[in-house]
C-alpha cells in the first residue's frame, strides 16, 4: 500500500553554541520519491537529517511529518513512521545479526512479548534481499565495516515504515553491495510508495538513483528539484568549486558527471 505522508521544513535553523549550522532552510519531501541531500563537506547535511527525524531539535521554524509537528510524536510513533541509518554505528555487544534485524521489528511488538512468526518471515525476506541469509547466525563484532552497513541498512527497512533516511549509508561498501542496496531501495520506492531521503557523498549516485536532489551550501539551502534540473555544471562550479560536464548517457538518459579540475 502506497503511503501518503510527507515531510515539510518551514525556516528551521540550529545551532551548535554559537555556530549556526542550519540557517532558515525549507523544503518539502513528497511520498513515493528517492531525494538525494548534496553539498560540500560541512554543509549541514548530517544535522538536517537529524532534524528531519527528530534527533535534534530546531531553535527556530518547524518540521511537520503529516501534518503534526515532528516534536508531538512519541518515540514509538515516530519509529512507526521513519527509520534511520546513521552515518557511524557501534555496537560492542555480540548480537547475531538476526538478533540486530530483528531490533527493527521492535516498534510492532508489544512490551513483554516475543516476535510473531510475521515478524522472522519479514527478518527472512530481507535477509535474503540483501543477501544476509548466510550471515544470520553470525556476530556483528565480527563483521567487517561494510557487511555491519549493509546490516544496518537492512535493519532500516525491516523497520518497515513510510520515511527511509540514511546518511552515507553505502560509505564502507564495495560498489558491488552499493548498487544492490541502491537498486533495492529504488525499488522499494516504486512498489511500495515510501520515501528514501539519503545524503549522498557520490553525485554519480546521486544523479542515477534519485528522483530529486537537494544541495545545502554553507548550512542553506541552495537548490531543490529533479536531477536533471539540479546537477548542472554550472551549480557543479558554483557549489563544489569543481569545473565538470554533465551529460546524458544510455538509453534511459542518466546524467553523468565528469570532473575535470578545481577552482582554485
Amino acid at each position: 500500500m502506497a503511503h501518503k505522508e510527507n515531510i515539510v521544513v518551514q525556516n528551521v535553523v540550529f545551532s551548535y553554541g554559537e555556530n549556526e549550522a542550519i540557517r532558515g532552510i525549507s523544503a518539502t519531501f513528497d511520498p513515493g520519491k528517492f531525494i538525494g541531500i548534496v553539498g560540500p563537506n560541512g554543509c549541514g547535511k548530517s544535522t538536517f537529517l537529524d532534524l528531519l527525524i527528530g534527533i535534534k531539535k530546531a531553535s527556530k521554524g518547524k518540521v511537520i511529518l503529516d501534518g503534526h509537528e515532528i516534536g508531538n510524536y512519541s518515540k514509538k510513533e515516530l519509529a512507526l513512521r521513519m527509520a534511520l541509518v546513521p552515518q557511524k554505528f557501534f555496537i560492542n555487544f555480540p548480537f547475531t545479526v538476526m538478533e540486530v534485524l530483528m531490533m527493527g521489528r521492535h516498534p510492532y511488538i508489544p512490551r513483554f512479548s516475543s516476535p510473531s512468526a510475521s515478524d522472522y518471515k519479514i527478518v527472512e525476506k530481507v535477509a535474503h534481499e540483501f543477501g544476509l541469509t548466510d550471515f544470520l547466525s553470525r556476530l556483528v563484532t565480527e563483521l567487517s565495516g561494510g557487511e555491519i552497513q549493509r546490516v544496518v541498512v537492512a535493519r532500516a527497512v525491516v523497520q518497515d515504515t513510510p520515511f527511509l533516511l540514511l546518511d552515507e549509508a553505502t560509505s564502507n561498501m564495495d560498489i558491488k553491495h552499493t548498487l544492490d542496496i541502491l537498486n533495492g531501495l529504488k525499488a522499494r520506492v516504486a512498489k511500495k510508495g515510501c520515501t528514501v531521503i539519503s545524503v549522498m557523498h557520490d553525485l554519480n549516485l546521486a544523479a542515477m538513483f534519485c528522483d530529486e536532489i537537494l544541495i545545502l551550501r554553507d548550512g542553506m539551502l541552495h537548490s531543490q528539484g529533479e536531477v536533471s534540473e539540479i546537477l548542472t555544471g554550472e551549480t557543479i562550479r558554483e557549489v563544489f568549486e569543481v569545473n565538470a560536464e554533465v551529460v546524458k548517457v544510455g538509453a534511459n538518459g542518466n546524467l553523468r558527471i565528469f570532473f575535470n579540475e578545481v577552482i582554485r
